[in-house]
């Protein structure tokens, strides 16, 4: 009865969150930008809901990318979150990011942003050279065309990479309906921005009184 240890858990992964900026946004063609925003949503708030460490990185947020997705401001103000700002592509090359990350102690990261041939392919690579297990929630990841994410995904892949979704993720963290704790909060964030799945739970709620 024991799950795989190769399974996401609240307790065994970082989530990094990377350039959710409006002028990476502006030339990401692969993804419908409202949809991107819903998945980032849906990852940010199981993170929250979870309690996940998480890491927001920005890369020259003030001269050039523009600050963060409202999506992600709504679960981490930077107030209070303090985001990682950069000058390089790669995450991992960045001092502070790298050590943001590295000091979670968790062996497996998934992580999420754009552009997926450059801010992720960059990190992930470098993270699977150090011994990391890494994930990529490749619906919360966007690149300027579809050949690119998906020219980025499968060189990712073939190096060892897991790819996830955003619902695969938040469902594999919440594993059990009866988990009360977490219910509420995973169906509420489900309603608002789960499409159709989400719109199923509201009606189930609503019609079938439990």
């Amino acid at each position: 009865m024991k799950p795989s240890p190769n399974l996401l858990s609240p307790e065994n992964h970082a989530l990094v969150l990377i350039d959710f900026e409006g002028q990476m946004a502006f030339a990401t063609h692969s993804i419908d930008i409202s949809e991107l925003r819903t998945n980032v949503a849906i990852i940010a708030g199981a993170s929250k809901i979870f309690n996940v460490p998480t890491i927001v990185t920005t890369v020259a947020e003030e001269s050039f990318s523009g600050p963060v997705f409202p999506d992600v401001e709504e679960f981490y103000p930077v107030a209070t979150s303090g985001y990682l700002d950069r000058t390089t592509m790669n995450t991992w090359e960045d001092e502070a990011a790298y050590n943001a990350i590295v000091g979670t102690g968790k062996q497996k990261l998934v992580l999420a942003g754009l552009w997926t041939g450059v801010c992720i392919v960059g990190p992930a690579l470098s993270a699977l050279t150090e011994g990391y297990e890494v994930f990529v929630i490749t619906d919360a990841c966007g690149d300027v065309s579809v050949e690119a994410h998906e020219r980025a995904i499968q060189r990712m892949v073939h190096a060892g990479v897991k790819p996830v979704t955003s619902v695969q993720y938040l469902l594999e963290l919440q594993r059990d309906w009866a988990r009360q704790e977490s219910y509420v909060a995973v169906t509420d964030l489900m309603k608002k921005y789960g499409g159709s799945y989400g719109l199923g739970i509201h009606y189930a709620h609503n019609m079938l009184k439990h």
